[in-house]
């Protein structure tokens, strides 16, 4: 284990924790003490007659007193040396493996709803990014979407199943924006790629290539060591450009707009380092190939450079010969003493002080305690504890990495409320469901399970099979307003009293209230059962998933207040 670290190179020589040397002060203050003692056993040996000496002051032999403060000082000392760190040696960092991320960039432009692919570009795109996943890259896989502004749609993850279940959804509708802005799409490709420092591959599904195509995939490639693998998804003979309403699209001079296979562009981008354009096949070997190429390229060894402190810490070398002179110099009254210096020694790798005496999770606990969840999650080892402290701080994705590593029911409960938190309702079903399969009898994730059944299929209880006729004494009295004049119960001179009457008569006695859609999930992650005599009428969703998507994105939009470019086309 050792063998490297000699010779010492002495040139190299000094301490990583130099600050420990300060404790030499103490050891040698009590090395003075027992010497100085032996010095007053000595006087009083002049006024003490020799044949009382042994019952009075004489214990053990005056060599022996010398040799055990002279242990006590090398023990004492050697400790010491081994908490400040000696070192001469630097560490040969092993390789950092990492796994490489993949990106699927998907045009929702109008023009992919051209038809000289069958049934058209979109949804054959959309066959081959389900045929991609079929091959199983077995790589954590993030779904972006783009048009005149790009979205993430599913970020990255290894569950296949939650991205083809968005794709079904996607239209040139759900958008915010018309246009085909590749460039705004590599640079959300390269932030979600940002989470590991190894290489990733972004896929691109698109119609549109032209100059500007050309030079944002090479500003991509220049800045990174990613892969860029583009699938066109148009032929040489082209098609018209539809619009939403299935007639041709003109541009602003009046023609029609027509879209064809530019295949000067793509030698141009086929030519670029790092970049290789897919022939576009009818049967899966296109993306086969691309799912092969991602397998075989998984895993990435980082090899960081070496930094200053990579040092080869010395100082267990001294702890062994610290502990045998520490035993050898065992003393009656001393020996707390020395399990402490002992206990500090085997501590030496410890940096702080309540690592000493309180476990990792202990330290999150009592952070929890005091709400600080953020900082809690930072010292819990546990991944449900660490997952359960970053959802009440609200790092939903951080929770949501968590909660995956825990294959119980309860993980897969816990995991939905972070989906759902985190605004991914399809996900969030889906890890309810699991709960439920793993064990029928949680009741809890039942509930959420039928909650998101409902709102996911659009449920609405205001249909004409749950509708009832109101008995004639319950019916409201309305009355007629049979003068012009009148203004009594709302206009621009109604009166407040008049205003609150004609109110009155128009709310309906019932015990149905509305209920909003688990805008909260309760601090400690448990979820109560709802109260079955209740009736909640929800809000109706529509069963479309591309209106959630749709209304995710015009959120965003306002939010960061998202712009598309200018110049950019409404194809």
């Amino acid at each position: 284990m050792f063998n490297d670290l000699f010779p010492i190179v002495w040139q190299d020589f000094h301490f990583l924790r130099p600050q420990f040397l300060w404790l030499l002060l103490p050891v040698i203050l009590v090395a003075l003490i027992g010497f100085l003692s032996m010095r007053s056993v000595v006087k009083w040996k002049k006024v003490i007659s020799p044949h009382l000496r042994p019952y009075v002051i004489t214990k053990g032999n005056e060599k022996v007193k010398i040799w055990m403060n002279m242990l006590l000082l090398t023990g004492f000392s050697l400790g010491v040396f081994a908490l400040a760190g000696p070192t001469w040696k630097r560490i040969q960092q092993p390789g950092q493996e990492l796994e490489t991320p993949v990106v699927i960039l998907l045009d929702l432009s109008q023009s992919m709803m051209a038809e000289d692919l069958q049934p058209n570009r979109l949804e054959r795109a959309k066959f081959k990014i389900n045929d991609l996943f079929k091959h199983n890259p077995r790589a954590r896989v993030a779904l972006i979407g783009f048009a005149g502004t790009a979205h993430t749609i599913v970020p990255l993850t290894r569950d296949y199943d939650i991205i083809t279940s968005h794709i079904d959804g996607l239209k040139p509708s759900v958008m915010p924006f018309p246009g085909s802005d590749l460039s705004a799409a590599l640079v959300m490709a390269d932030s979600v790629m940002k989470v590991t420092t190894a290489p990733g591959t972004v896929v691109v599904f698109t119609d549109d290539f032209d100059d500007g195509s050309f030079d944002a995939v090479q500003k991509f490639t220049q800045n990174n060591n990613n892969k860029v693998r583009i699938v066109p998804m148009n032929t040489v003979s082209g098609s018209e450009v539809l619009s939403s309403r299935n007639t041709p699209l003109k541009d602003k001079d009046g023609h029609i707009v027509f879209s064809s296979l530019n295949e000067n562009e793509l030698s141009k981008l086929a030519a670029l380092d790092r970049v290789e354009v897919s022939q576009l096949t009818l049967d899966d070997s296109d993306v086969e190939i691309i799912a092969n190429e991602i397998k075989a390229n998984l895993k990435f060894v980082d090899k960081p450079e070496e930094k200053k402190d990579d040092w080869r810490d010395a100082g267990l070398l001294l702890v062994i010969p610290s502990a045998f002179f520490l035993l050898l110099w065992f003393r009656k009254g001393w020996v707390l003493y020395s399990l402490f210096f002992l206990m500090l020694t085997s501590c030496s790798n410890s940096t702080r002080f309540e690592d000493l005496w309180y476990t990792k999770d202990y330290q999150g606990q009592r952070l929890s305690n005091k709400n600080d969840f953020a900082e809690a999650a930072e010292h819990y080892q546990n991944p449900m504890r660490k997952g359960v402290a970053f959802f009440k701080a609200g790092k939903y994705e951080d929770a949501i990495r968590e909660f995956k590593t825990d294959t119980s029911a309860m993980g897969s409960y816990n995991l939905g409320l972070a989906y759902f938190e985190n605004g991914d309702t399809l996900a969030a079903k889906m890890a309810f469901d699991q709960a439920v399969e793993k064990d029928p009898g949680f009741d809890h994730a039942r509930s959420n399970q039928q909650l998101l059944q409902r709102i996911t299929a659009g449920e609405d209880k205001m249909s004409v099979e749950n509708a009832h006729e109101v008995p004639p004494e319950q019916q409201a009295k309305n009355r007629q307003n049979k003068s012009m004049e009148d203004l009594s119960g709302g206009g621009q001179e109604a009166t407040k009293k008049d205003m609150e009457k004609s109110r009155l008569e128009e709310t309906a006695e019932s015990d149905i209230h509305k209920g909003k859609e688990l805008d909260e999930v309760p601090d400690d992650i448990e979820v109560t059962k709802p109260d079955q005599n209740s009736k909640i009428l929800m809000r109706k969703v529509d069963d479309d998933p591309s209106l959630f998507l749709k209304k995710k994105f015009a959120y965003q939009v306002k939010k960061y207040q998202i712009k598309p470019r200018e110049d950019e086309n409404s194809w």
